[in-house]
């Protein structure tokens, strides 16, 4: 990557296209976090956990068909590899829409329900019968979806993103100084 042409041609710095290394990091962060969390509630059975799975499942198919049409890096390999899933699945959106819409904490609730949901399963389980397995998927969960993704975004992801330097409403609501 040539700094130095990208300001020349007034585009925004960052990857084009993610390294395979982050693409991967941030792909097993998700499927860690999803995989712990359908174990936990598979504890109250089958259909909980397939559920749990279909609700993921479509908080991904939201923010592809939503967001993603109208990012930069649709078609594209972006950190989390929704760009270019996005292409398959739908038809491109429109650039200028993507920052058009702010995220707030509330939009966040559905996402926040995926640790919610599998944290509030175990401590369930944890009071009817207490597991040491079971107190550590827990605290794994935890540990995965605060600073798991705190670092994929912060140092894999945003700060390389050419969105991110378009507009991005994530950014907006994460960002300190604002």
């Amino acid at each position: 990557m040539i700094r130095h042409r990208s300001l020349c041609m007034q585009e925004p710095q960052g990857y084009e296209r993610y390294p395979a290394r982050i693409l991967v990091a941030s792909n097993l962060l998700s499927l860690s976090i999803c995989l712990i969390g359908a174990f936990l509630v598979y504890q109250f059975g089958l259909v909980w956990a397939v559920l749990y799975v279909l609700f993921v499942l479509g908080l991904e198919c939201r923010v592809a068909g939503r967001h993603c049409v109208d990012c930069y890096y649709y078609g594209k390999i972006c950190a989390f590899g929704k760009g270019r899933l996005s292409c398959i699945l739908f038809p491109k959106g429109e650039s200028g829409r993507f920052n058009q819409h702010p995220v707030t904490w509330k939009d966040m609730i559905p996402d926040l329900m995926v640790l919610i949901i599998p944290v509030l399963a175990g401590i369930g389980l944890l009071l009817v019968e207490f597991r040491w397995t079971i107190l550590l998927l827990i605290l794994l969960l935890l540990i995965l979806g605060s600073s798991g993704n705190a670092f994929v975004r912060g140092q894999l992801a945003c700060g390389y993103c050419k969105q991110r330097e378009l507009g991005c409403p994530a950014a907006q609501l994460f960002d300190k100084k604002n």
